[in-house]
């Protein structure tokens, strides 16, 4: 999964050794230029490597016609299949439902329209308890109910063998909340409530809140409201105005409203615990 394509996402792409051959979804905030305007180039790479395997991007209208114009006027003919899928600006919507993980979107207050993204993993197969299958043979009807994480019942439904006794508790399922550019908004805390990792945009600092409020953009310490209030694992801030050569004020000012935030850094990798 790759969320946005700016300009020398390709460059990034290499330099840091990611296979993005690998990239089955395209998440697209929204339609100003540092968001998809590596998109086309993206597009035109994964062709002229022979990709045949099919590649979904998610965006908001109009993205589909930018796409089909640039192919139609470089008299362009994928090798691959393309599906476009359209965002919807105004409401929260599933919009990618996989075996793993599930794909939410929510509204985002900008200049234009624009939506964040949730990713959420799904609940996988239960581990069950090695000494309590030795204590016990487990038919394989019951195994099979097990770890599905339910208990195995007789015909007028008394539990045999309880999920609580024969497997190990799941662990927590983890989650991603990415907003990219929004002023602050805490309806925003509705859709990313207790994700494991927060990303969102820190464009100025205080001193330039006023700024901030009309451009439709956040603070550092707006982001840290945000990120207590929705009581997230973890915060990144990110898309931080050039005028900033330090970012250590950023990340002060953020985390004397949430102290578990951190910088998001090109190249470095950040676990979801």
């Amino acid at each position: 999964m790759l969320i946005d394509c700016g300009e020398g996402t390709q460059i990034q792409l290499r330099k840091f050794k990611l296979k993005f051959s690998k990239i089955d979804y395209i998440f697209i905030s929204h339609l100003h230029g540092d968001h998809f305007f590596g998109l086309m180039g993206l597009i035109s790479s994964f062709h002229l490597n022979k990709r045949t395997r099919l590649l979904t991007i998610f965006g908001p209208n109009g993205l589909d016609e930018i796409i089909t114009v640039q192919l139609k006027h470089s008299n362009t003919r994928l090798n691959f299949p393309l599906r476009f899928v359209p965002t919807n600006p105004e409401n929260e919507e599933l919009i990618l439902e996989e075996k793993k993980f599930q794909v939410l979107t929510f509204p985002l207050k900008h200049r234009i329209a624009c939506t964040g993204f949730l990713i959420k993993e799904k609940s996988g197969l239960r581990n069950l308890i090695k000494e309590k299958l030795l204590e016990n043979k487990l038919p394989l009807e019951a195994i099979n109910s097990l770890r599905q994480g339910k208990d195995f019942k007789d015909e007028s439904e008394n539990v045999i063998y309880s999920v609580k006794e024969y497997t190990h508790p799941p662990r927590p399922l983890r989650s991603y909340a990415f907003c990219s550019d929004t002023g602050f908004d805490m309806e925003i805390v509705k859709y990313i409530k207790g994700a494991s990792l927060l990303y969102h945009e820190a464009t100025f600092g205080n001193e330039e809140k006023e700024r901030a409020r009309e451009t439709f953009h956040s603070t550092a310490a707006d982001a840290g409201v945000i990120a207590r209030n929705a009581m997230v694992g973890k915060l990144l801030l990110g898309h931080y105005s050039t005028r900033y050569l330090d970012l250590s004020p950023l990340l002060e000012e953020a985390r004397a409203e949430f102290p578990e935030t951190y910088l998001s850094e090109e190249g470095i990798t950040y676990t979801l615990d």
